[in-house]
């Protein structure tokens, strides 16, 4: 559907592309069938446009091949490249008579519409995609009976999946550019258990990326894998508590969806999953983020989380408080305690508050190889033992910043009890208790309120792969203020638990890259002490390097206590 024109309001479902419609009355009852012979079929069910080996398409307007994706008109065959940058498809169709708004991905054979610049849908061309798909299986020299074409396309994938044989050019090729997959003693040909792309449905990289995190999620995979929440129970649940009238209101459980993606994804079956229904639960849970635009995966993150939360709230007589973290699997999970403290600079006086958090929101360090501020011991723990310099942002220096005492403003003086005026203060934040999982979130999106304008910081920043919390801990802040003196207050005494488990280890980035109105998410995921790359329905594996080149966004840490290691094997049982 396309994003320019069909945004979903007050709960209405987007109409479809005008350009589209159009097209198809102009082009009779099925305008696609034409380019069956014009498809060919390619490894794990995925379709092109068939052209020679040694043929390499290129825009006819700039003749690049590789920068942009490229789009050939379904009118007139033409190739043209679109980016957000530019769009010589969008130029073409502008400059020719109606018509030739309607094209095709050459790479992955799916129709776009050049006038609205996204995806569209039309089951006639999933029809001859399928069709495309089942001849290339039967004249291929396959045993197997032709497949017939599904008779519900909406309810069907486009294509049915067949297994894959490479031919000798295309193993020669493998043999000389890539490297197999190894699980140990296993099959090197199988990726790690439970990894699975997930298809795009149209701007929802956001939602594949922190799904992908989530899904790989050491604790919460375990609660949904051992049935902890049983979606079939819920429901029965959910059904025998309304009455018939009140059922058509009830919105779904995204507890019951995120354990049938648990379900689908730990399957065994390596085709990449649609996560439609769960994508439907959600935007009837956040109405204000219902539309086929591009999201913020952290904005993504919190509202799922809420809407978790939210549900299980509902169902429990007494509930307990999101900062205990025993409300919810997501809580429980998520779920850590900040400290705050705003000291008086005339008294000494200090005001102590206790805020639950999800995730830790960082500003990236200021973009300069000195700084006046006299850094403090913790910027020595930079990125693997390294030190912060030649003005690059590491997360260590961030969370430096973040715990780091800063001076209000006389615009933010507070009401000291002790003084009983408004005095000026120092504000100290620090992590009370440390959650399971850490999920910290790098602020690279500003908003300036004098130029009215928002753009994207992409700056690099540096993150360890294992990270110590320990000098982020209040009782480590306030032993370096106070010394081994007892602390000033009573509810301060250091939380053993939490020194003796500070130490993380990363298994997700979540990565954005491309302009602040138009970008693309991707998430990086440590199996088996391997890194691999989630980008949508396709699964690579790729070496640290690239991993540590990547444009963090959002970075999952998990105690290491909870960190499965590569030794360690998945019992079939």
């Amino acid at each position: 559907m396309s994003s320019k024109n069909n945004h979903r309001r007050d709960g209405q479902i987007p109409q479809p592309c005008s350009h589209l419609a159009d097209f198809r009355s102009r082009n009779g009852h099925k305008p696609f069938r034409a380019l069956q012979e014009c498809l060919r079929a390619k490894p794990l069910g995925r379709a092109a446009i068939r052209r020679d080996p040694d043929e390499v398409p290129r825009c006819s307007a700039c003749s690049h091949s590789a920068t942009h994706r490229l789009y050939a008109c379904v009118a007139c065959a033409s190739v043209f490249c679109h980016s957000s940058q530019s769009s010589h498809a969008a130029i073409h169709a502008e400059s020719i008579t109606p018509g030739h708004e309607i094209a095709v991905d050459v790479d992955r054979a799916e129709l776009f519409c050049c006038a609205c610049g996204d995806q569209v849908y039309d089951r006639d061309f999933d029809a001859a995609v399928v069709l495309a798909q089942t001849a290339a299986s039967t004249l291929g020299g396959s045993t197997l009976p032709p497949v017939p074409p599904p008779e519900n396309l909406r309810k069907r994938r486009r294509v049915d999946y067949r297994p894959w044989t490479p031919d000798p050019r295309e193993r020669f090729l493998m043999g000389r550019g890539s490297s197999p997959l190894q699980i140990g003693d296993e099959d090197p040909s199988c990726l790690p258990w439970g990894l699975r792309g997930l298809n795009n449905l149209g701007n929802t990289c956001f939602m594949n990326s922190v799904l992908q995190a989530l899904l790989h999620t050491p604790p919460l995979r375990n609660y949904f894998l051992s049935d902890r929440h049983n979606r079939y129970l819920c429901q029965q649940k959910n059904a025998a508590g309304h009455d018939i009238s009140n059922k058509k209101n009830l919105r779904p459980c995204l507890a019951c969806e995120m354990d049938a993606i648990f379900s689908a994804v730990f399957s065994g079956d390596r085709r990449p999953y649609s996560p439609a229904n769960f994508l439907y639960s959600w935007w009837l849970h956040a109405a204000n983020l219902a539309s086929y635009q591009q999201q913020d995966a952290h904005e993504f993150f919190i509202s799922m989380l809420d809407g978790i939360h939210e549900k299980v709230e509902k169902d429990q007589f007494k509930p307990q408080r999101q900062g205990s973290g025993d409300c919810c699997i997501a809580h429980r999970v998520f779920s850590g305690i900040l400290r705050s403290d705003v000291t008086c600079t005339a008294c000494g006086f200090t005001s102590t508050t206790y805020d639950p958090c999800v995730d830790i929101s960082l500003d990236l360090e200021p973009n300069q190889k000195g700084s006046a501020k006299i850094a403090s011991s913790k910027s020595l723990h930079a990125c693997n033992g390294e030190r912060d310099s030649c003005g690059i942002s590491t997360l260590v220096g961030c969370l430096d910043r973040y715990t780091r005492p800063e001076r209000l403003g006389s615009d933010q003086k507070f009401f000291c009890q002790q003084c009983q005026v408004r005095q000026e203060s120092l504000k100290q934040m620090s992590i009370r208790k440390l959650p399971l999982v850490f999920c910290f979130h790098i602020k690279r999106f500003e908003h300036s309120v004098t130029r009215n304008m928002s753009k994207k910081v992409d700056r690099y920043l540096q993150f360890p792969f294992s990270l110590d919390m320990a000098p982020f801990l209040s009782s480590s802040i306030l032993r370096s203020r106070f010394g081994n003196r007892i602390f000033a207050f009573d509810d301060d005494e250091p939380d053993t638990s939490n020194e003796l488990s500070s130490e993380f280890e990363l298994f997700a980035v979540v990565t954005h890259t491309g302009r602040l109105d138009a970008g693309h998410y991707v998430t990086y995921l440590r199996l088996s002490n391997q890194w691999y790359k989630c980008d949508d329905a396709w699964i690579t594996q790729v070496s640290e390097n690239i991993v540590r080149a990547a444009q963090g966004y959002m970075m999952f840490y998990v105690q290491k206590m909870l960190y499965y290691k590569a030794s360690e094997k998945l019992l079939s049982s």
